[in-house]
């Protein structure tokens, strides 16, 4: 909207209407970096005001999370007992708030934004469909995984055919150092030209990363805040990345990454991210008074991977969000072990609750793992320029 209100002052400005003069300062809505900003503050206030409306109405609803018993769980069961009760679908104030602010602040029909937003939006359905399903049946099991997968990965390919399709059709493909590059083509900083290019079979592939990329993220969340503050990081880094893949100097001619103008636009929507998830943090940090649930992790993670994605540093979120990575191969990891020897690897998974159980704090562990998000964030935007 607020793109739409400049260009309606640019072109009022163009004819010499007396008061678009007088309303100079509407020239500042064409700057990216501000409308990011405002797009931030935006959904922190937003969620700082209505986040405590939001919990007193889950909680009147009565969809407070259910913890698995002793015997599913043994001595973690001691450890979190007392969050049984605790409200979650909080995701819904994550996503009310990032849509608002992309709505006022982004340039929604933008494909990139687009798809973004819609890939959110689907999985947050059907995390909500997960989260119902537990409270009404008052167990930790929502959806089958099945399901769950096969829903995530139709929602996946549909955004994959649409990526494909847009940036074939439509003129919007993308330049590494001068040279054309489609979508389907795999990159990495450290390589100034394309890795290969997989074709149709990167619809597959591009449905893996954010099938990937949600249940990393939803396995994350198991903490109060852990799964919130990782975001923060990983959504503050891909808007960095975005930026710069947008501009054709510093794409281009600086740090020879993937250039396509309209790729910057995703700014908006992840600082939105930013912003609504310092504002969720303030409800949902120990002891949480919120959690997101499936509604707001699968959601945020398909988001993320979808953002990536269009920022064609997909295997970069490898790197970028490696506490998701960490946790989602604790599990395969576990599994796998337990399957083939008999065995358990780590006391047990998602690796968080290892740690817990060896004897840190909660919060111990939540302020690590922020550290390690945040260290990882900051090495994936430096190997942006490491040649």
């Amino acid at each position: 909207m607020l793109y739409w209100i400049y260009e309606y002052w640019n072109s009022a400005n163009q004819a010499g209407a007396e008061w678009a003069y007088s309303l100079r300062i509407l020239n500042l809505f064409q700057y990216l970096t501000i409308r990011a900003g405002l797009a931030c503050l935006l959904t922190f206030v937003f969620s700082l005001i209505y986040g405590p409306w939001v919990i007193r109405k889950l909680v009147s609803l009565k969809v407070g999370q259910p913890i698995r018993s002793a015997e599913e769980v043994h001595k973690l069961n001691e450890l979190h007992g007392g969050k049984a009760g605790t409200p979650t679908m909080g995701g819904v104030m994550i996503l009310g708030a990032v849509l608002f602010a992309v709505l006022l602040c982004g340039r929604p029909l933008n494909p990139f934004v687009a798809v973004t937003s819609c890939v959110m939006l689907a999985l947050g359905l059907l995390g909500f469909v997960d989260d119902y399903t537990k409270v009404k049946l008052k167990s930790s099991d929502g959806v089958s995984g099945k399901t769950k997968l096969f829903w995530q990965f139709l929602i996946g390919c549909v955004a994959a055919v649409f990526l494909l399709l847009k940036t074939k059709e439509m003129g919007m493909g993308y330049v590494l150092v001068d040279q054309p590059m489609m979508i389907s083509e795999v990159t990495f900083p450290l390589f100034k030209e394309p890795l290969f290019d997989m074709g149709w079979f990167c619809v597959p592939f591009f449905a893996i990363v954010i099938v990937g990329c949600s249940n990393a993220v939803n396995l994350t969340d198991g903490l109060d805040g852990l799964a919130t503050g990782c975001t923060i990081t990983v959504a503050l880094s891909y808007a960095v990345i975005a930026y710069l893949t947008g501009h054709a100097y510093m794409a281009k001619e600086y740090l020879f990454i993937p250039f396509n103008t309209h790729v910057a636009e995703l700014a908006v929507f992840l600082m939105a991210l930013v912003g609504a998830g310092f504002g969720f943090l303030w409800h949902n940090c120990h002891p949480a008074k919120v959690f997101m649930g499936d509604t707001g992790s699968l959601a945020i993670g398909g988001a993320l991977a979808t953002a990536a994605i269009c920022a064609k540093q997909e295997l970069l979120l490898v790197i970028i969000g490696w506490v998701f990575v960490m946790e989602a191969m604790s599990v395969i990891l576990q599994v796998a072990s337990f399957k083939l020897t008999g065995k358990r690897i780590f006391a047990m998974s998602p690796i968080h609750h290892h740690f817990e159980l060896r004897g840190w704090h909660e919060s111990q562990v939540i302020i690590r793992f922020w550290i390690i998000s945040i260290f990882s964030g900051l090495m994936g935007i430096a190997l942006l320029k490491i040649v």
